[in-house]
């Protein structure tokens, strides 16, 4: 299985010329959605949902289909079965790919600011995506593909949550907000340089490809 990160939260996930996408928001290329089978859509916010882009993508390929929480299910109202809501502890199959879901809520950005809904995807018990929260499966994690910069985290929430989930490696997501500077910041804080994880944390550039099993 090959991973290759798209701009900001958006990777795919391809194996056997199969192509499964998470979370083509606002900052990741149309391009991530050429062949795939299976769209994978953590939560609402626009830099992980863009409704134009996925209706559009689901009238041009009759046989993609879209798993994603309630709500945003319900913004894609009218394109019946092709859409699946579903939530924690929820398992299906996507693009011939094994997927458990885990989580409920996205993290808190301001007690003024309502929390809305956010699931998290494990893929054929390797790859996790939480999303826009720091959830911690149950389970063993092979491929965390961590949030590294937003507006509701802290680097030392990072490392904890790294902790905490025990992964074999890291690999930094959600970083489109961030200069070359802040980029290599956040990877040593999270590497090398900073207080340690247990992970090694992996940087890797749009349009990069990496083995992930």
């Amino acid at each position: 299985m090959e991973l290759i990160k798209f701009g900001h939260a958006s990777v795919a996930l391809e194996r056997d010329g199969r192509r499964l996408v998470l979370d083509p928001g606002v900052f990741t290329d149309a391009s991530a959605l050429d062949g795939a089978e299976a769209v994978l859509i953590t939560h609402e916010h626009v830099d992980h949902f863009q409704e134009d882009r996925i209706r559009a993508a689901l009238a041009d390929v009759p046989g993609l289909e879209v798993w994603t929480n309630p709500t945003v299910a319900a913004a894609l109202d009218g394109l019946g079965s092709r859409v699946h809501a579903v939530g924690a502890g929820d398992a299906f199959t996507a693009a011939g790919f094994d997927v458990k879901v885990f989580g409920e809520w996205h993290a808190v950005i301001h007690p003024d600011i309502p929390v809305v809904r956010n699931v998290g995807f494990l893929v054929d018990d390797a790859v996790f995506h939480p999303g826009d929260a720091l959830t911690a499966p149950d389970v063993p994690v092979d491929t965390l593909l961590l949030p590294a910069h937003a507006p509701w985290s802290r680097t030392a929430d990072l490392v904890d949550y790294v902790r905490e989930v025990k992964p074999g490696r890291v690999i930094g997501v959600h970083d489109a907000l961030l200069s070359e500077l802040g980029l290599g910041l956040v990877a040593r804080m999270l590497g090398e340089g900073g207080p340690g994880t247990g992970a090694p944390y992996q940087r890797v550039a749009v349009d990069e490809r990496v083995s992930v099993r």
